[in-house]
């Protein structure tokens, strides 16, 4: 094998266990106003338009549909963006509330529900 198959194979790893959504429910939850109002946008954060995070989703679920043969070293270096964001958000933990939290909508528009046991 490889080093950038065995690369692809710890990144294809890590990112399955980062995106603990599946793809419809990425999808069903991208479409709410929950989803469409966090996250980070334009310039300085608050421009309008689409956040990084829900643009992320859409890829993401993009991804996790394709067949693994498939996948491209874009696509590699999606999910390695993905399994960091992921690590580093889910660290800071909401304020209070996490189930209805901006912390909890931001880490679900990528593909990660910290609410999901396992």
């Amino acid at each position: 094998m490889t080093e950038k198959k065995d690369d692809h194979a710890e990144t294809w790893d890590k990112f399955n266990d980062a995106v603990n959504m599946a793809p419809a429910e990425l999808e069903k939850f991208l479409d709410t106003e929950d989803s469409k109002r966090v996250g980070w946008k334009g310039g300085d954060g608050k421009g309008s338009g689409e956040s990084v995070g829900h643009k992320s989703g859409k890829r993401i679920v993009e991804i996790k549909r394709k067949k693994k043969a498939d996948l491209t070293d874009d696509d590699y270096a999606h999910m390695k963006k993905v399994i960091s964001y992921v690590a580093r958000h889910e660290k800071q933990g909401p304020d209070k509330d996490a189930e209805h939290s901006d912390w909890r909508y931001s880490l679900m528009n990528w593909g990660h529900d910290p609410m999901k046991k396992g």
